[in-house]
């Protein structure tokens, strides 16, 4: 099992920018898919970015040109990079970990986009 941490949320007017951070503990970094997943009040959670071990990657309609998952393997951290962000974006955003259908959290970060 690994434990993950977010960090970098936080207050961004509509069309600035933010970048998550994901940093994981207990296990070895570069054999889980990773994902970032969003949750805003009343609704579903729901996945706004994967990256494979491999590096592939894979997003939503919703968020398609606007976000850029990475991962530094090195660091033991996963990023998530917010341009052009929308209040429909407002949302707490949980880091996954998965390997071997076992998913793992974070606590989340609340990002609110709001002039």
């Amino acid at each position: 099992q690994v434990q993950l941490v977010e960090s970098g949320g936080g207050l961004v007017q509509p069309g600035g920018s933010l970048r998550l951070s994901c940093a994981a503990f207990g296990s070895v970094f570069s054999i889980f898919v990773m994902g970032w997943y969003r949750q805003a009040p009343g609704k579903q959670r729901e996945v706004v970015a994967i990256i494979t071990s491999g590096g592939n990657t894979d997003y939503p309609d919703s968020v398609k040109g606007r976000f850029t998952i990475s991962r530094d393997n090195a660091k033991n951290t996963a990023y998530l990079q917010m341009n052009s962000l929308k209040p429909e974006d407002t949302a707490v955003y949980y880091c996954n970990a998965k390997y071997r259908g076992i998913d793992s959290w974070g606590p989340g970060t609340q990002v609110t986009v709001s002039s």
